[in-house]
């Protein structure tokens, strides 16, 4: 038996409505990101004031020189992953995020999409509507 494109999650509910709901969420997190921005910050190495970026780069340059003396050298590898690691690990540790000013009416508009779009996606999951004799208890599939 062929799978109806209309019935959305195995249930009859619409496959229209859950293309709006998803068009809905995303143009509203579309907004919202258009409102962050992100800066990156210094690296500090135990809170001090210190700039010590260079030394996350140790071992992944010690990974690195071992990797050119022998290309399969368990230890070589551990080192230049585990610094690569350490490295964006740090980049998003210092990475600063920040909300740009809205007005409220920008503001509901982005969060209504969102709600309204992850609604109706939620909604189009159910079975909706024709067939029913409108007391909602459920009726065993057909044999």
């Amino acid at each position: 038996m062929a799978h109806d494109l209309r019935d959305v999650g195995g249930t009859r509910g619409g496959f229209g409505m859950f293309v709006v709901g998803l068009g809905m969420a995303i143009a509203g997190l579309y907004l919202l990101f258009r409102q962050v921005d992100v800066h990156g910050g210094y690296w500090r190495w135990g809170g001090g004031d210190d700039r010590s970026f260079g030394l996350t780069l140790l071992p992944l340059l010690a990974g690195v020189g071992v990797l050119f003396w022998n290309g399969s050298s368990k230890v070589g590898w551990g080192l230049a992953g585990g610094g690569l690691l350490i490295l964006v690990i740090g980049i998003i540790a210092n990475m600063r995020i920040h909300l740009r000013s809205m007005s409220l009416f920008d503001t509901l508009i982005i969060l209504v999409l969102i709600a309204g779009g992850l609604g109706v996606i939620a909604r189009s999951l159910r079975a909706v509507g024709g067939g029913g004799d409108g007391d909602g208890a459920s009726k065993p599939p057909p044999s």
